[in-house]
């Protein structure tokens, strides 16, 4: 009989993905509302990404403190403190007289969401004890698919019919109920011994991500990676960061010392090449269904829900996980994957919708049940010590594969559409399975059978 995950631990996750939901929907009905914030204040769209990328650079920067703040202030305190930073931002946002004040508080809402997502991590492993992971990301996982299936309807529908301003405002009471019930169910913190902050750490990884972050941004502006607006920021970033992973100091301000063990580095490569997989397509298949088959912002989001519901499907396979190992899952949700998006890869304006939408449903429980076993390779016997750590380098390693796929993406669908306009979204799917491919090499190292738990 299989053992079920501890009420306790449950009603901790509910608390925490409450708080989650608005940084989830805000992500995605922004980048939906980019053309109507640019047409309501006056400005281009090139100044208007600046809304995305302070958000993306801010949220970069606050990842790396996460794990200090956990341990100096308090895991259950720092992410009250993260809900009422972006409950602030957001209502600042909303709030915002022109571009510039908008941009400011956008990046406010960046370093509250870099908070949040290691903060619930560390809580939740935490409290797990290191049992049951598998189902626990299984939980986790659920409210991370409202985002893309729910926030491009969403925010539709709000530029459509009220004004931008309630995109942002959306978010205050969601943000204020998750504080109260925060502060009511949240445990109280467990007295931890306080470590020093890092500072010359921070001033090098911090900079560095957000440096990364930048250059990676700017791919899609000037159309490739050779612009010295994109090489200057990224070669910066790479020195800060590797200068910050050649250090020796007792305290780090993230541990990388994680990446002695084997199944660590494999699962954070894998949630490197997974972030690629899931956020670049995320760029493309909207992009696919607005300008090769003509649909509205608002079916594009409707007609994306299937992946939604595959993710849903997917869900039991954190069990296996936990009994099997994470090697088989993750290796079968690759092939699943890409067996979801190849049809993409052939598909034109007058390919089946009904086959187009099976697909999705295949690709969508193909990446969650990928994603749920990574992270079970990631945190299964660490320490309660390593799990803040853990928890920084995880939200890293996806935030830049991310970014990296999304830049890589937007090239290769530029150069297609320019030379190639007629098989452009079929070429550039073409690169997204050869890029979820590659997945193979790093899950080949996760360990088969389940490993020993330490208790924390």
């Amino acid at each position: 009989m299989r053992a079920r995950l501890d009420s306790a631990v449950l009603r901790l996750a509910g608390v925490l993905l409450l708080g989650m939901l608005a940084p989830l929907l805000d992500s995605t009905i922004v980048n939906v509302a980019i053309d109507t914030l640019g047409r309501d204040l006056g400005a281009p769209v090139s100044d208007v990404q600046w809304v995305s990328t302070a958000y993306l650079l801010a949220l970069a920067m606050a990842i790396p403190i996460t794990g200090w703040s956990a341990d100096c202030f308090g895991a259950k305190r720092m992410w009250l403190v993260s809900l009422l930073l972006f409950l602030a931002g957001s209502a600042l946002c909303g709030l915002a007289w022109d571009l510039g004040s908008l941009v400011a508080f956008r990046a406010v809402q960046g370093a509250a969401a870099g908070l949040m997502l290691p903060i619930l991590q560390t809580l939740l492993m935490r409290a797990a004890g290191g049992r049951q992971l598998g189902r626990l990301m299984a939980v986790v996982s659920l409210p991370a698919l409202a985002g893309p299936i729910f926030g491009p309807v969403i925010g539709g529908l709000v530029a459509g019919h009220l004004s931008w301003r309630w995109i942002f405002y959306i978010n205050v009471p969601i943000c204020l109920i998750a504080v109260l019930v925060a502060w009511w169910r949240l445990p109280a913190d467990a007295s931890r011994e306080r470590r020093p902050l890092d500072v010359t750490g921070l001033l090098l990884l911090s900079p560095g991500l957000a440096a990364l972050m930048y250059g990676l941004a700017q791919v899609g502006t000037v159309g490739g990676f050779r612009d010295v607006s994109v090489l200057g920021p990224m070669a910066a970033g790479a020195l800060l960061v590797a200068t910050f992973a050649c250090r020796r100091t007792s305290e780090p301000l993230v541990d990388l010392r994680l990446f002695r063990d084997r199944t660590f580095t494999a699962s954070s490569a894998l949630l490197f090449l997974s972030g690629l997989a899931m956020f670049g397509s995320m760029l493309l298949l909207p992009l696919f269904y607005q300008q090769e088959r003509g649909q509205s912002v608002i079916a594009a989001g409707l007609l994306l829900a299937p992946q939604g519901v595959g993710s849903l499907l997917s869900k039991g396979l954190g069990g296996v996980a936990d009994r099997v190992g994470p090697r088989p899952v993750v290796l079968a949700g690759i092939a699943m994957t890409v067996l979801g998006t190849l049809p993409f890869a052939f598909a034109d304006q007058y390919t089946s919708g009904l086959l187009l939408g099976l697909a999705l449903v295949v690709r969508g429980a193909g990446l969650s049940a990928a994603n749920m076993a990574i992270m079970v390779g990631a945190f299964r016997g660490l320490d309660g010590a390593r799990i803040p750590h853990a928890s920084s380098v995880t939200r890293i390693a996806q935030q830049l594969g991310g970014a990296f796929g999304a830049a890589v993406l937007a090239v290769v669908l530029q150069r297609q559409l320019a030379d190639h306009p007629a098989v452009a979204f079929g070429h550039t799917f073409g690169w997204a399975l050869a890029l979820t491919a590659l997945a193979v090499i790093p899950a080949a190292l996760l360990p088969r059978a389940e490993q020993p738990v330490i208790s924390v």
